[in-house]
């Protein structure tokens, strides 16, 4: 048969690699049309009709609206992508803070019992203790 034509899955190794392949892309697409749908809400220089208006083209022509959107407001992705893990650390510092106290509302007193406490039971040096009974004097 000189007119036969050998496609990748007459090589079964090559096959599964296809597939992988295409398993991977679409996986990958997926993943950037959730981020798409999320930066459309994250925006807040759009208005409710522009949100609305991305969210049917993206829907309606999933493709061709997830690559248009790149290409049109996909430099300012990133910024908002920083700016809302920026956001998200602050409150979380803020709720630490809040709730550790950050040494605000404790007075000297306490902490410097505190402070002989973890002497007495050996979990630090007198060393450590005078340094430490410094920071909080002073």
């Amino acid at each position: 048969m000189a007119g036969h034509v050998n496609l990748a899955y007459d090589y079964p190794v090559l096959g599964a690699f296809w597939t992988a392949m295409w398993v991977f892309l679409w996986i990958m697409w997926v993943i950037l049309l959730f981020r798409v749908v999320l930066d459309v809400f994250r925006d807040d220089t759009m208005n409710g009709w522009a949100k609305a208006g991305w969210l049917v083209f993206v829907l309606v022509l999933p493709f061709l609206g997830v690559f248009v959107y790149v290409v049109a407001r996909g430099r300012d992705m990133g910024r908002r992508e920083q700016q809302h893990v920026r956001a998200q650390r602050e409150e979380v510092e803020r709720y630490i803070r809040d709730t550790a106290g950050a040494g605000e509302g404790t007075s000297a007193v306490d902490q410097l019992a505190k402070l002989s406490e973890i002497r007495a039971r050996g979990d630090i040096s007198d060393e450590e203790f005078a340094r430490a009974k410094e920071k909080i004097l002073h």
